[in-house]
């Protein structure tokens, strides 16, 4: 008996996916619930399970094939051996296999095809409807769809015509850019058109924070179980911050400003195709220990491909820290809708100025890059002091002034 295997949900507002890679080619035998095909989307990669034991019948989608939400990829002949797939199983017509993917009738603008809040929206931004993709269910337009064509960057070129021939062809590799890379790109364009971006830096003293970290790691690390790391002090002292300047944990919807009054943080982390923002939620209710193990535990999901969509969605502020690769100072790029990002960056002994002396002391450059249109300059350098006040004098932390 063939069973199909298709395409599960990928996650809100997603619809489309990638076929990434076949562990196992037509024939072969699997096991119930084996990884058999890897999905990639924009943001996260999925491995779809077998759905029962057997051998591949069929394949229907080849590598870097886009699918859709409840396409058959295949076939698992259940029960059957390696090498003995059933003829009755071969590979769907073209036709068939092609239906699933077929894009939906163009939405027309009626009460059916789109929901009201995505027709006012649609109205108030003139977006026309006729051409957008409804991912609800038969083909309905929804909000998210909507938002969707009115965060697609104006001038964003057009997929990649050929640039005809070159002249050092020979010497150079063509690849197709992958989908995070390309949603990446989107993303940074669309940051760099939507909001007024602006960056102020500071300097921060590490020197009481490594001598806190040398003083307590080994007890920290056995009591634990993890390290502890300069990552933690950061969320902490960016919650403070945020604290007493709300309007950098909020976004612009429209005309209206959403305040968020809770602090869910995205952390930048190196993936195995690209740089990943994980967000840690509720961050002002964990310890240091919590925050070390929840910063860890994304940093080594990330690398193995593991992240679900429900990881990357939802924060209220990033944190990214260029320093681990080397970077003396940077200039982040907002994570729209966001209003602000903290940048961090490697830690050189520096001579400075203390009490009339010049002494050597490890020197932290960070950046905040901000929305201007909602946050104010002076918000800007008086956030970047509050988390350089909390870093150089981290008993503040601990005592919550």
């Amino acid at each position: 008996m063939a069973v199909e295997l298709k395409v599960p949900p990928l996650g809100e507002s997603i619809t489309e996916a990638v076929v990434g890679k076949w562990n196992k080619k037509q024939g072969e035998s699997v096991a119930a619930d084996e990884p058999l095909v890897v999905l990639e989307t924009d943001k996260v990669t999925i491995d779809v399970p077998a759905p029962a034991a057997g051998s591949i019948a069929s394949i229907a989608f080849k590598e870097g094939d886009k699918v859709r939400v409840g396409d058959v990829l295949g076939t698992i002949e259940a029960g059957a051996g390696a090498g003995a797939p059933a003829v009755a199983a071969a590979t769907p017509a073209p036709a068939q296999a092609a239906a699933p993917v077929a894009a939906p009738a163009a939405p027309v603008a009626s009460d059916t095809r789109i929901t009201p809040t995505a027709r006012k929206m649609a109205e108030e931004n003139r977006v026309d409807v006729g051409q957008l993709k409804g991912s609800g269910a038969g083909g309905r337009i929804m909000k998210e769809d909507v938002q969707g064509q009115l965060n697609r960057p104006a001038a964003a070129p057009a997929p990649a015509a050929p640039s005809g021939p070159r002249p050092n062809a020979a010497r150079e590799e063509r690849v197709r850019m992958t989908p995070l890379r390309k949603r990446v790109a989107e993303r940074l364009i669309q940051a760099q058109s939507t909001a007024a971006m602006l960056t102020t830096f500071n300097e921060v003293d590490m020197g009481e924070v490594m001598a806190l970290r040398k003083k307590y790691n080994d007890k920290f690390q056995a009591k634990h179980g993890v390290k502890l790391g300069f990552m933690s002090f950061f969320i902490r002292a960016s919650v403070e911050a945020l604290k007493a300047f709300p309007q950098i944990n909020a976004e612009i919807d429209g005309e209206d400003v959403i305040f968020k009054h809770y602090y869910d943080i995205g952390v930048a982390v190196s993936g195995s195709r690209g740089l990943v923002v994980p967000v840690v939620r509720d961050a002002d209710k964990l310890s240091l220990a919590e925050l070390e193990k929840t910063v860890g535990d994304y940093g080594g999901r990330a690398r193995n491909d593991k992240l679900t969509m429900a990881d990357l969605t939802g924060g209220t502020f990033t944190i990214t820290n260029g320093g681990i690769f080397g970077s003396m100072l940077s200039t982040p790029i907002l994570n729209p809708p966001q209003t602000g990002i903290l940048g961090m960056h490697n830690i050189v002994e520096r001579p400075v100025a203390r009490d009339g002396q010049v002494v050597i002391r490890p020197i932290m450059y960070i950046a905040l890059t901000y929305d201007h249109r909602l946050v104010d300059g002076r918000e800007a350098v008086q956030f970047l002091v509050r988390v350089k006040e909390c870093i150089e004098d981290p008993e503040r932390l601990l005592l919550d002034i």
